[in-house]
């Protein structure tokens, strides 16, 4: 007799058929979980985004006897300066809100950083669109 080695054509056949299963479920699972993450990832919500910004923008506010450097904008970018080496830079080709070369917010369509000096105090004015939301805020600057 000869001896049983190897496998036969109908077990190749089955084992054939259960990896094109297990790949097919896999396939179907991976497409799903990256659909889903990209549609987390466009919906951004402006508010959010604003008040992440705010809550930066604040603390350097309210920091003592800080003072602006430089506020400047031009046709690619509107940023300020503070003395503590801070600088906020709205980049428009990209919508992005950066606190020195870490972005701090996105999708922003429009920024502007003015400075000026209300009832004897040094104040910066944040005018921000979001989306189709616009936002306006003055920030007083601690002596």
């Amino acid at each position: 007799m000869r001896s049983q080695k190897g496998i036969t054509l109908t077990s190749l056949v089955v084992y054939v058929i259960g990896l094109a299963l297990v790949v097919g479920i896999m396939a179907v699972i991976t497409t799903n979980f990256y659909k889903n993450v990209n549609n987390n990832i466009s919906s951004i919500d402006p508010i959010n985004e604003y008040t992440k910004f705010s809550s930066y923008f604040t603390n350097e506010a309210n920091q003592y006897n800080i003072k602006v450097l430089e506020c400047k904008q031009t046709d690619e970018q509107n940023y300020i300066v503070f003395d503590n080496g801070v600088q906020y830079t709205f980049v428009k080709q990209n919508k992005g809100i950066y606190q020195n070369k870490i972005k701090i917010c996105k999708d922003v369509e429009e920024c502007t950083f003015t400075t000026g000096i209300k009832n004897g105090n040094d104040i910066v004015t944040v005018k921000m669109k979001i989306g189709d939301k616009e936002y306006q805020n003055e920030y007083t600057l601690k002596k």
